[in-house]
């Protein structure tokens, strides 16, 4: 475990933190005026290898030779100039800083780090964090790189969880969830709606099935998967006979057959490394669920959350009412989806281009 302390005067900023993987929606923008839940779990934090926030410089002044050292592999609109490698962690677990009232920046409903580190250390008055709690923003604090120190601290460094233990004890995340938002006359509203998770997971994993169908037809699993991949799959890619198949692999789950070319596994929570098969062959493309998508996808869980109460007995689940639905098919998150394949040097391939470009302008049916 560790503890993050200010680089200024070594006063201790943070509770003791365990390390743990990005999540996939770490930089979602979702909705319009959505209150989303806390980023990262309490007791954690995840280091964002990309620059984060300002300064900005637009893709036309950039040399491809710097994009490609930065690990970008095709135009996208303007790249962050900051320094990489900010620790996110809860906002509850932040100690002895301190908010900086002029550093709010275009924020509606909170804070949104626009104008950079917005805490500072109450010790020594050093920016030390940048605190993001508006609406449709995912809420965290980012420590800046350069102003903190990790610090190792005694206490039990438990071993990561096997993948058996994940297996079965892995929290799921389901496929709707109500979101809250702003702007009620009588206070905030509420709508149901596919998991915001699930939308970035689902745009990030797009863009790796992509980059593994070799510019030909995919098929996906039937049931949930197709309703989460295979219409932007359809859209995205030639029509026609499917030519490659992706199936769900992972613990538990028995050994690919010959002749798969994707698998869809899970991601390591903990230490963000993609579940491997024993034996892969060297055409099989590892696509990377999150492990709370991928559990959901392996094993659906039936809508019957209401406890039964009067004449029906306790332990009898009710089937009505119906658990409500969204309105609309599902969509992966656009914004997660360029933000994988860009970073995917494959993309550089013309036919991949081409759909990047086509999506950019407008110019093809758009399955976002």
């Amino acid at each position: 475990m560790f503890v993050f302390v200010c680089a200024g005067c070594g006063a201790e900023l943070t509770t003791p933190l365990s390390q743990v993987s990005l999540p996939a929606h770490a930089r979602q923008n979702y909705g319009n005026g959505a209150q989303l839940p806390v980023l990262m779990q309490s007791g954690t934090f995840a280091v964002d290898p990309d620059p984060w926030g300002g300064p900005w410089r637009i893709w036309d002044e950039i040399d491809p030779g710097e994009a490609e050292a930065r690990g970008i592999y095709a135009p996208v609109y303007a790249l962050s100039d900051s320094t990489p490698g900010a620790s996110v962690i809860a906002p509850g677990d932040i100690r002895g800083t301190r908010l900086i009232p002029d550093k709010r920046g275009g924020a509606c409903c909170g804070l949104d780090g626009a104008d950079g580190p917005n805490m500072a250390c109450q010790a020594c008055d050093l920016p030390v964090a940048t605190r993001i709690d508006d609406c449709s923003l995912w809420q965290a604090v980012r420590l800046s790189p350069d102003a903190v120190h990790r610090v190792p601290v005694d206490g039990i460094h438990a071993a990561p969880l096997s993948w058996a233990e994940l297996a079965e004890e892995g929290e799921r995340t389901p496929p709707f969830e109500p979101i809250a938002t702003w702007g009620g006359r009588l206070g905030p509203n509420h709508y149901w709606s596919w998991s915001p998770q699930r939308e970035a997971a689902a745009g990030q994993a797009l863009a790796h099935l992509l980059v593994a169908s070799q510019g030909q037809p995919v098929k996906v699993p039937d049931g949930l998967t197709a309703d989460v991949f295979q219409r932007a799959l359809d859209t995205l890619l030639p029509a026609g006979p499917p030519k490659r198949r992706a199936i769900l692999a992972g613990p538990g789950r028995p050994s690919p057959d010959t002749g798969i070319d994707i698998l869809l596994v899970p991601i390591h929570p903990q230490t963000g490394q993609t579940w491997t098969p024993t034996s892969p062959t060297a055409s099989t493309y590892l696509v990377p669920l999150p492990l709370g998508m991928w559990l959901w996808l392996v094993s659906p869980q039936p809508y019957l959350p209401i406890p039964a109460s009067g004449r029906i007995p306790q332990d009898v689940l009710r089937d009505d009412p119906l658990p409500p639905l969204p309105n609309y098919l599902f969509r992966a998150d656009r914004a997660t989806f360029h933000h994988t394949l860009v970073r995917l040097p494959a993309v550089r391939s013309p036919w991949l281009l081409t759909i990047l470009e086509n999506l950019t302008q407008g110019t093809s049916a758009n399955p976002f």
